[in-house]
């Protein structure tokens, strides 16, 4: 469990949820403090995840599911971590969310394709991600991202680190990082999220959120409010993005709009891809930049 201070947010900067395909920060708040869902709502995360699993004692798990269900039955569709598969929990999580608004499920501890199938089974319509945690889990990685429910993957950092004995440095981790990233582009789904940074250092957390960028992962987990800002700046295209993107696209159409070169195609897609997503996170109005450039098909810029 991680031992976190929940700092309130800025009542005047509140957020809004967006498509989860797109969602950069994904926050994770305790499903037995109830008194937090509020604040966890008025966030700027991407999604909302209430808790059920890792932040919870086993003794206080009834009481954090009918929290989470009383948050649900008040017209509010955010995620839910439930406990793993084969838990004691799993079922009594699935009974008790099935008949809610529930947006999607981030499930514990996926090690086998059908940790995900029998939770996609029992929760149809439901989006899944699968959050890979142990050495078993991330040797099965490429069928966990191929499995039929499975939305996205996302990287337990924690209990990856537990289980293997492997230290926080980017360098150690890349291996693992570079398994989701090419796992879920192989499958066909939007790239992984990657897990949280502990504590609150601005510094700490935009170098972390730099190292999930480099390895194409677009999302990351978020412990407290406060952190969801920057994750959100370092998984968008930054202004130097954009002002390639536009100028790049000016030069190709002054240049006569036709290919030039084999870069022309990878360079298509990666300026378009970049004002696709700033326009997607309102980063630029809507109408910014052009809108009628066709992608190619080796996209090979990811955010």
């Amino acid at each position: 469990m991680y031992d976190t201070e929940f700092t309130e947010p800025d009542p005047t900067d509140v957020g809004s949820r967006i498509d989860p395909v797109l969602a950069r920060s994904w926050l994770l708040a305790n499903g037995a403090q109830s008194e937090r869902f509020e604040a966890a709502s008025r966030s700027r995360a991407d999604i909302v995840v209430l808790d059920i699993e890792d932040a919870v004692a086993p003794k206080d798990k009834d009481a954090a599911r009918e929290n989470v269900v009383s948050w649900l039955a008040d017209d509010h569709a955010d995620w839910v971590r439930i406990n793993g598969f084969g838990t004691p929990w799993w079922q009594a999580d699935i009974d008790a969310l099935a008949p809610t608004t529930i947006g999607g499920v981030m499930l514990a501890m996926v090690e086998s394709v059908d940790h995900i199938t029998e939770t996609a089974r029992r929760l149809p319509n439901i989006p899944v991600v699968a959050l890979v945690e142990t050495a078993r889990g991330l040797e099965r990685i490429t069928e966990i991202a191929s499995a039929k429910g499975t939305f996205r993957l996302a990287f337990g950092i924690g209990d990856f680190r537990r289980d293997t004995g492997f230290g926080d440095n980017p360098t150690t981790l890349a291996y693992a990082r570079s398994r989701f990233t090419i796992a879920a582009k192989a499958a066909g789904l939007p790239s992984a999220i990657d897990g949280p940074t502990v504590g609150s250092n601005p510094l700490k957390l935009s170098e972390a959120t730099a190292v999930s960028s480099e390895f194409g992962m677009t999302g990351k987990i978020c412990l407290t409010p406060d952190q969801c800002a920057a994750v959100n700046d370092g998984l968008s295209p930054s202004l130097d993005d954009i002002s390639w993107a536009r100028e790049f696209f000016a030069e190709f159409e002054a240049d006569g709009g036709e290919i030039r070169n084999g870069s022309d195609l990878p360079r298509i897609a990666r300026a378009t891809k970049i004002l696709d997503l700033a326009r997607s996170y309102n980063i630029v109005p809507k109408d910014y930049g052009v809108s009628d450039q066709s992608h190619a098909s080796t996209d090979t810029f990811h955010y």
